[in-house]
C-alpha cells in the first residue's frame, strides 16, 4: 500500500522536499519570533513584545498550512526540528532588521518553490503557494514601514518608546 500511495500522490516528490524545508523555514521563523518577543518583554517594549508573539504564532499558522497540504496531497510532512535560535540582540532596531531579514529569506525560498513547481508542472503547489506570495509581500511591508519609523524618530531615548507604542498586532 506504501508504494502504491506514493505513486499515487498528487504532488511531485521534489515539491514535497522542498515544502518539508520550508516547514523548517517557518518554525524557525516561528522560534525566532519568540525570541524576539522575550527580548522585548525584558525591556519594556510591550507592543513590540505583542507584536512579535503574534508573528511567532503567524509563522506557525503558516507552517501548519504547509504541513496539512502535504499531508492532504498525499504525501509525507515533516515535522521541524528547530535550533540555533538567537536570543541576544543588542537594540529593536536590530531586532526589526533581523526580522525583515528573515522575511527576505523566506520569500526567497518561496519564490523558489514556486518556480520548481511550475517547472515539474506541479499545478497544486503553485495554486496554494499564491496565498503565501501575497503574505510574504506584506510581511515584508509591515518590517520596512516600522524600521522607517527609526529613520523618522530616531533610535534612542524617548523615540524608541514612541516606535514601540506605535507597533500594532494586525
Amino acid at each position: 500500500m506504501k508504494d502504491i500511495a506514493r505513486q499515487l500522490m498528487s504532488i511531485k516528490v521534489e515539491s514535497m522536499d522542498m515544502l518539508n524545508a520550508q516547514i523548517q523555514m517557518e518554525g524557525k521563523a516561528s522560534a525566532s519570533y519568540l525570541a524576539m518577543a522575550s527580548w522585548c518583554d525584558q525591556h519594556a517594549y510591550l507592543q513590540s513584545a505583542e507584536f512579535f508573539y503574534h508573528q511567532a504564532s503567524e509563522e506557525r499558522s503558516h507552517m501548519m498550512k504547509i504541513f496539512k497540504f502535504i499531508n492532504d496531497c498525499g504525501g509525507n510532512a515533516m515535522s521541524p526540528e528547530i535550533t540555533q535560535i538567537n536570543h541576544d540582540f543588542s537594540s529593536l532596531e536590530e531586532i526589526f532588521e533581523t526580522a525583515l531579514s528573515q522575511e527576505v529569506e523566506v520569500t526567497k525560498a518561496i519564490n523558489r518553490i514556486v518556480a520548481a513547481s511550475k517547472k515539474n508542472n506541479d499545478y497544486a503547489v503553485e495554486n496554494f503557494l499564491q496565498w503565501f506570495v501575497k503574505e510574504q509581500l506584506e510581511e515584508e511591508k509591515t518590517m520596512r514601514d516600522i524600521l522607517d519609523l527609526f529613520e523618522i524618530m530616531g533610535r534612542d531615548g524617548i523615540a524608541l518608546k514612541l516606535i514601540d507604542e506605535r507597533i500594532k498586532v494586525e
